[in-house]
């Protein structure tokens, strides 16, 4: 083989190993730059997301096992959503908060539009009663999760510049906020509406908007709740039936009373990984809406403590990074996406627990589906973001991204022995 013929392959691997370094998160030499809450967020994200698939594969191996006859069925898929997701992750890391901000508003109108697109009958997918995917070729969509990390954007960027607003621009993206929580209530899906509105009414709150106002809009938020209750007869039936679950064990109480039966099962060490007994076709959705049952089945209260620890770590840094921030609408998407992940990891175990009542929200980054794992890993790297951002970090556009790694890619040839 003629040697001219080999010259290339350095060359090659160079940038195989720069595209590598920029889409691949947990090798990348530049974090030793970032600041130390940008790094903490970043590890403790991957260490939430490790701890979640090792949960996922115990939780959902019996029944992918029955229905498919592959027990790590859901785990696979799982895993292709997570590396969709990490490209997001990484993606968002490395931009400039202004420029997304940019494109934010045009995301969301565009998922707007597929959760209105929903209630179109035939085009939405049901499951379970409710309308809340769109399913495009073989990827199902649930846009209602996937809009989570732009509701934070813009109403962060709308709150935030909340005085530099003319009133007819208030009012145009406050009726727009409204449509989204609309539409998603009429999927029905009540957990998910009340969970965004309550993020939009703190994010609001945060950034300074008169009390008086605030208070109007969250008694008009418990009315328009309370007749979404009246109105289904399911969800009357989920807030009355965890008052009391035992009073109707086998019916409208049954998924709290098998929730609460692996809780206890636990006892203060566990039973140990993958010897849950609840998971056995008892306890329903197990991958997903209960999957924290199963957690604390198998690592018991210590584990389930040990879990609330990361949470109230994670949330500590999350509002240090927006207390660091001196640009409000930073701030403001700092404070909205902790909200969002750790309010809802804490819904979701306060109704495994019987706390709350029965919803159908997930655990971010452990429950099963690929809307919900995508959007928790893009709002985590919306908080990297923002953390690199808080001391000042220095901001360079995408294009400027590609040039400085197309030139650090051309030094390494014009250094490499191969060359020529």
């Amino acid at each position: 083989m003629d040697d001219n013929q080999l010259k290339p392959l350095p060359r090659q691997r160079s940038l195989v190993w720069e595209i590598l370094q920029y889409f691949v998160p947990f090798f990348d030499p530049e974090v030793r730059n970032w600041t130390i809450e940008a790094r903490l967020l970043r590890w403790l994200t991957f260490l939430w997301l490790f701890i979640g698939l090792v949960v996922l594969f115990s939780a959902s191996y019996p029944v992918a096992d029955a229905e498919f006859g592959d027990g790590s069925y859901y785990f696979k898929r799982q895993l292709i959503w997570i590396l969709l997701g990490l490209l997001g992750f990484n993606f968002i890391i490395r931009i400039p908060i202004q420029e997304i901000l940019r494109v934010a508003k045009w995301i969301l109108l565009f998922l707007l539009g597929l959760i209105l697109l929903t209630l179109v009958p035939g085009l939405g997918t049901t499951v379970n009663g409710a309308t809340r995917w769109v399913t495009i070729g073989w990827f199902p969509l649930q846009p209602s999760e996937l809009i989570k990390p732009f509701l934070v954007l813009q109403s962060a960027n709308i709150f935030g510049r909340w005085r530099q607003l003319s009133r007819q621009h208030r009012g145009l993206w406050l009726g727009i906020f409204a449509v989204v929580l609309g539409g998603i209530l009429l999927q029905p899906n009540l957990s998910t509406a009340a969970l965004c509105g309550m993020t939009l009414w703190l994010i609001a709150l945060a950034g300074g908007l008169p009390l008086i106002q605030m208070g109007g809009t969250a008694i008009a938020g418990c009315l328009l709740a309370l007749t979404s209750i009246s109105m289904q007869d399911y969800q009357r039936r989920r807030v009355t039936s965890f008052l009391n679950p035992w009073a109707d064990p086998m019916g409208d109480g049954y998924q709290l009373v098998q929730s609460l039966l692996a809780v206890g099962s636990g006892g203060p060490w566990g039973t140990g990984f993958g010897l849950s007994q609840q998971k056995l076709f008892y306890l329903p959705i197990q991958y997903t809406d209960f999957i924290f049952s199963v957690f604390a089945e198998e690592f018991g209260f210590a584990g389930s403590v040990l879990l609330l620890l990361l949470l109230l770590a994670y949330s500590s840094v999350g509002v240090i990074v927006a207390m660091k921030c001196s640009d409000p609408v930073n701030k403001l998407v700092a404070m909205g996406v902790t909200i969002l992940l750790v309010g809802q990891s804490l819904i979701n175990i306060g109704v495994a627990t019987g706390a709350l009542p029965t919803t159908g929200l997930p655990l971010p980054l452990f429950s099963y589906g690929g809307s919900s794992v995508i959007a928790s890993l893009v709002l985590a790297g919306l908080l990297v973001r923002v953390a690199r951002e808080s001391h000042g970090a220095n901001l360079i556009s995408l294009q400027d991204r590609r040039q400085e790694v197309m030139q650090k890619s051309r030094r390494k040839l014009s250094r490499s022995p191969y060359r020529g």
